[in-house]
C-alpha cells in the first residue's frame, strides 16, 4: 500500500487538525485507490510535537496509519483488485 497526503488542514496556530489522505495498491495492470480524512487535535505543549515547518509527509502518513484499522483498508484494496481482475471487457469488439 503506498500512502500520499493530499491536503493539510491547519488551526490558528499551524497545528494540523486535518490530514486528507489517499492510499493505493497495484497488482499488475490493475490499481486500487482509496481516499479519506484524519482529525487531530495537536498539543503544541506536548512532547512529541511537531511544528508544521518540520513536518515531513511520512510524518503524517505515520499519523494517518496510526489512526486507520490497516488490516481493513488493505481488505477492500485487495476486493478491488480481485473484482477488477475479474471483469471481462463489456464491448464485443
Amino acid at each position: 500500500m503506498n500512502f500520499t497526503i493530499e491536503q493539510l488542514d491547519t488551526d490558528a496556530d499551524s497545528g494540523v487538525i486535518q490530514a486528507h489522505w489517499r492510499v493505493t495498491k497495484t497488482s499488475g495492470d490493475n490499481t486500487a485507490e482509496s481516499y479519506g480524512s484524519c482529525d487531530f487535535f495537536p498539543d503544541s505543549t506536548a512532547e512529541d510535537y511537531i511544528a508544521f515547518d518540520s513536518l515531513t509527509e511520512a510524518n503524517v502518513i505515520d499519523w494517518v496509519r496510526n489512526k486507520l484499522d490497516l488490516t481493513d483498508v488493505e481488505s477492500h484494496l485487495d476486493l478491488d483488485l480481485a473484482q477488477q481482475a475479474s471483469q471481462t471487457p463489456n464491448l464485443p469488439w
